[in-house]
């Protein structure tokens, strides 16, 4: 594996997809109906950190981008119309179908557990005060494809700083909303609801790892996580737990949804590792959405210089 000496947060200019690339946010919403769902996002970032006119964010820096070449950032089109979200249904365009039906506002987020400062976060009261950074991240799906996506948030490690975790505190616990009547897909009994993810404290203290808030420059679609959702780049696509509700700072592993459903396929660590094959697919290749060759999938998905100390020593064909 050739490794490219390059800091993460260096950022070449056409790394970065120029806004005329992407569709216009509000003819697009207008001409597939998701109107209604794009204006209320578009409404409590107006609320947390005053975007400009159009329910867009205003500039911001770009950080941690670690891109080759070929990392072309994945069309906006493709990003908000081929999803998993079980929460809307099991198709990949189930979610943006059925995701103008959920309404985010408001935003509320419990943080309980091992903490000094428990409480419950207005999300919009939350973001004034932090700066919000666009990070292009490459992200990997367990089942074989991949995007790359101009995230926008902030390090989850501010929250985690801000509540101040105790000692015994070991990992961090993240729970999705439940809401049948908005979100057919609850309805049935494809998962356990609500949805569960969990990561180790250090993973989730790791500069890399993101609470997003938008991407492209405007607030995230129902389709995509709105309005809070985790982003761990290195991993699979299922730790990217969406709508987040509660975070809890537990001392023991958390029993994350896909673990708990089907152990022998899914692990908690969901570590992007082409070396371990899924039992029903190789994981050696993917194919980027919009692209019809496969590439080579990289350990850590591309991030292995920044995480792999994390796991030295540990089992990774166990411990998947």
């Amino acid at each position: 594996m050739i490794i490219r000496h390059r800091k993460a947060s260096d950022v070449r200019s056409h790394e970065i997809t120029p806004e005329g690339v992407y569709l216009n946010r509000r003819q697009f919403v207008q001409s597939t109906g998701l109107i209604a769902g794009s204006l209320a996002l578009g409404d409590i970032a107006r609320a947390a950190v005053l975007p400009e006119a159009g329910g867009k964010f205003g500039a911001m820096p770009t950080t941690h981008s670690k891109l080759d070449p070929t990392d072309t950032p994945t069309p906006f089109g493709d990003i908000i119309n081929y999803n998993n979200y079980y929460e809307f249904g099991l198709d990949k365009t189930d979610p943006a179908k059925y995701a103008p039906a959920f309404k985010p506002l408001p935003w509320t987020v419990k943080v309980d557990g091992l903490c000094n400062k428990p409480g419950t976060l207005d999300l919009a009261d939350f973001l004034k005060p932090h700066n919000l950074e666009q990070r292009i991240y490459r992200m990997r799906c367990v089942e074989g494809w991949s995007m790359v996506i101009p995230w926008i948030g902030i390090p989850l490690a501010d929250i985690i700083k801000n509540v101040e975790p105790q000692g015994s505190a070991k990992f961090v616990r993240f729970e999705t909303i439940v809401r049948k009547e908005e979100m057919r897909g609850q309805r049935s009994s494809s998962l356990p609801w609500p949805y569960i993810e969990g990561l180790r404290m250090d993973e989730a203290m790791h500069p890399l790892t993101l609470m997003a808030v938008g991407l492209y420059g405007q607030p995230l679609l129902g389709q995509n996580g709105a309005p809070f959702r985790l982003v761990v780049p290195w991993k699979y696509g299922f730790k990217g737990v969406k709508s987040i509700v509660r975070i809890s700072f537990v001392e023991s592993q958390p029993q994350n949804t896909w673990k708990v459903m089907n152990s022998d396929e899914y692990g908690f660590y969901a570590n992007v590792n082409p070396k371990v094959d899924h039992p029903r697919w190789s994981q050696a290749s993917e194919r980027r959405i919009g692209e019809l060759r496969r590439r080579p999938t990289l350990m850590f998905n591309g991030y292995e210089e920044e995480v792999a100390a994390m796991y030295e020593g540990m089992n990774l064909v166990r411990l998947y």
